[in-house]
């Protein structure tokens, strides 16, 4: 039997010592008990050594949370000013047709915003898959639609530097199983990588076929290459070429570790090979293949044609400037809009309007958006009003609040216009997911 002892010494008097004490039986010659040993041994180091090994952990926690707080915030803040951004871009797109010189600054404003987005996508979502916080949603996915999708999503890069983009897929279904919108994201990751370090009028080559009970799809370029020392680290985190002042690749060296990460998760690899400078370079991401189940499209990019009958909207947003041009841009679609800029004036305005929508702002003064949801589902005849809180935070966690506290959709700032106005006209059969 073992026993553990704290207490102080006459020797060390205030200094708190540990000790450990074993009881063994002392048998006599026949084996009978005579009596009872005792061997102590001192742990007071060891004692200290678990302290301090505890609160170094409890330390690393906290700071782990504090990361996550920040990270969290700072996507929030940053996406703010972007959200009437884009919506006074989709107005001016709206409101007639431009001259040559205003038609090019809309679009370059318009592919700057997209990637500032993805800037902070990227290091939004390296912060959850470090932490272990990224859920997947697994179902049936065919690579040939995933790989459409990407290409759509980054059609304005690749226009802009004048690439030719090669497609090579199977005739029929390539099928793998995982989440639909991360696979895209791994394939818009390695286009857009292969856009910025091809110079102007390159060509990028995307294939995929089955080898081996995988899926093997293969993103080349004829870029600038990869030297043979940046090749084993090329997936680390914020790892990137040499730079020269201008900056031109720009980026955070975020994109790459994120398509390793994806790809691991979904049971794949991913390898990069080069020949070395201006040799340009093949990605190859392998992914096992999936068992024969009904398959889930990749949700259409194009929503201009979506249905959308004119409903009184209510719009609970604190920025003056974001509210504005949103009201005016639902007008323009034929929409009754009615502004609310605080939660508590939220309430009263929904209590006398009797919207069909609430388009709701999470962080709002007075009263915060999760409060204001579950009071106007108590007014009488708002019950099941459809609510879109659209807001700056998008973390799981974000989203799993917005639907407790009651609202039917979850946006993440800057939205595209077309996909709010598809979720109000499809009311509540839109997944929340989004």
């Amino acid at each position: 039997m073992k026993l553990e002892m704290s207490g102080q010494t006459v020797a060390k008097p205030g200094e708190e010592r540990h000790w450990v004490s074993s009881f063994y039986p002392v048998r006599g010659r026949t084996q009978e008990v005579i009596g009872i040993g005792v061997f102590v041994s001192e742990i007071t180091e060891r004692k200290r050594a678990e302290a301090a090994l505890r609160e170094q952990a409890e330390a690393v926690a906290e700071t782990a949370r504090q990361k996550d707080e920040f990270l969290a915030m700072l996507g929030h803040e940053l996406r703010n000013p972007l959200a009437p951004i884009r919506t006074a871009l989709a107005l001016l797109r709206q409101c007639g047709s431009l001259n040559p010189v205003a038609l090019r600054a809309h679009d370059v404003m318009d592919r700057q915003i997209t990637h500032m987005v993805r800037l902070l996508d990227d290091l939004l979502d390296v912060a959850r898959i470090t932490n272990g916080r990224i859920n997947l949603t697994m179902q049936q996915v065919d690579v040939r639609q995933v790989v459409a999708e990407a290409i759509d999503s980054v059609r304005g890069l690749i226009d802009a530097r004048h690439h030719q983009v090669e497609t090579a897929l199977p005739p029929g279904p390539l099928i793998v199983r995982g989440d639909v919108t991360r696979l895209v994201q791994v394939v818009v990751n390695l286009l857009n990588n292969a856009a910025k370090y091809t110079d102007e009028h390159g060509t990028i080559r995307v294939t995929a076929a089955t080898e081996h009970a995988h899926a093997v799809l293969r993103v080349t370029d004829t870029g600038t290459g990869i030297p043979a020392r940046l090749l084993p680290k090329i997936f680390d985190l914020f790892t990137q070429d040499d730079r020269t002042l201008d900056r031109a690749q720009g980026g955070l060296g975020l994109g790459l570790t994120l398509v390793r990460r994806i790809s691991e998760l979904h049971g794949g690899t991913v390898e990069a090979r080069s020949e070395g400078r201006g040799r340009g370079s093949e990605f190859i991401v392998r992914l096992p293949l999936a068992g024969a189940e009904p398959v889930a499209s990749v949700p259409d990019t194009d929503l201009s044609e979506v249905s959308r009958p004119s409903i009184r909207c209510l719009l609970v947003e604190d920025n003056v400037d974001a509210a504005q041009m949103l009201q005016c841009a639902l007008e323009l679609h034929g929409h009754e809009v009615r502004l609310a800029f605080d939660g508590c004036d939220a309430v009263d305005a929904a209590r006398a309007f009797k919207p069909d929508a609430v388009v709701l702002d999470i962080g709002l003064p007075r009263m915060n958006g999760y409060d204001v949801a579950r009071a106007i589902r108590l007014l009488p005849g708002l019950a099941d009003v459809i609510i879109v809180a659209v807001t700056g935070y998008g973390q799981d966690a974000d989203r799993r609040k917005s639907c407790e506290a009651g609202c039917d959709h979850h946006l993440v700032k800057p939205i595209e216009l077309n996909q709010l106005l598809r979720v109000l006209g499809a009311g509540r059969a839109v997944s929340s997911r989004q």
